[in-house]
């Protein structure tokens, strides 16, 4: 079981056919569908035969029953308080070569407490995946943290080089040498934002169209027609999970194939 602790949201993919030009109508290719880091990996830990469980706040709202509707379509089970509020969303703008901006609105996610956390969310969990997201706002560090003393193996993906400027670099890398986590993903300018890698059994970076380095071995992509890179960072965190290097770069292959961040 990997259990992962985050956000579950909406995604707006919007895929441009031609390039935007204020005042004018600009040809595209859109999707709505279940998003959000945490999410993301375990609708793909899920379909690539894992059993997965999401833990986060979600909302009671039409987008949020759409939204775990659609996460539980892939098998995951879905565990978290169910407030009233808002469910964010992030819509993700796809240039024609695949690239991807994204607005984000994190809506209820990031007000999970460490008080309204029920241990028996992480029962049978093997690993505990934490998006970085998830310990860089409050209150849901607090039970981000608190999920990571309950389990024997823990994972963390660093999310955003950005949301690590804003919350502060040193402060950030103090934190994660102190959860001393099993593994870590990040990519490029996120390991360069933190000062290098930390202190952990596996570091892996994610290096987009070459490939990745897992610890000390880098390996190619698998070839790809790349229609959308977003969500290909979860879904190599969620093979790797799952089976390993092999099955990491199977899964990202995947994703960048199809639009959209989930399978």
């Amino acid at each position: 079981m990997i259990v992962s602790l985050g956000d579950l949201l909406l995604d707006v993919i919007v895929r441009l056919e031609q390039p935007l030009a204020e005042g004018a109508d600009a040809n595209a290719v859109t999707r709505l569908g279940p998003g959000g880091q945490a999410a993301n990996v375990a609708a793909w830990v899920a379909e690539l035969g894992g059993r997965a469980r999401f833990v986060g706040k979600i909302a009671a709202d039409e987008a949020g029953l759409a939204a775990r509707g659609g996460l539980e379509r892939y098998g995951v089970e879905v565990c978290g308080p169910v407030v009233e509020g808002r469910t964010g969303m992030v819509v993700s703008l796809v240039s024609e070569d695949g690239g991807r901006t994204m607005a984000s609105d994190r809506g209820v996610s990031p007000d999970l407490r460490a008080d309204e956390l029920d241990a028996a969310w992480l029962g049978g969990c093997e690993t505990l995946h934490l998006a970085g997201y998830s310990l860089l706002r409050s209150p849901i560090d607090e039970a981000a943290l608190y999920a990571a003393e309950l389990v024997s193996r823990l994972s963390v993906d660093l999310s955003s080089w950005s949301a690590i400027r804003d919350f502060g670099p040193a402060r950030f890398r103090e934190r994660l040498e102190a959860l001393r986590p099993d593994v870590v993903f990040a990519n490029e300018e996120e390991e360069q934002i933190l000062g290098g890698p930390i202190e952990c059994d596996t570091w892996i970076l994610k290096l987009g169209p070459r490939g990745a380095r897992f610890g000390e071995l880098e390996l190619p992509a698998r070839p790809a027609r790349v229609v959308d890179t977003t969500g290909a960072g979860d879904a190599l965190a969620a093979g790797y999970l799952v089976g390993g290097p092999e099955l990491a770069l199977e899964a990202a292959a995947l994703c960048v194939a199809r639009l959209g961040s989930m399978p």
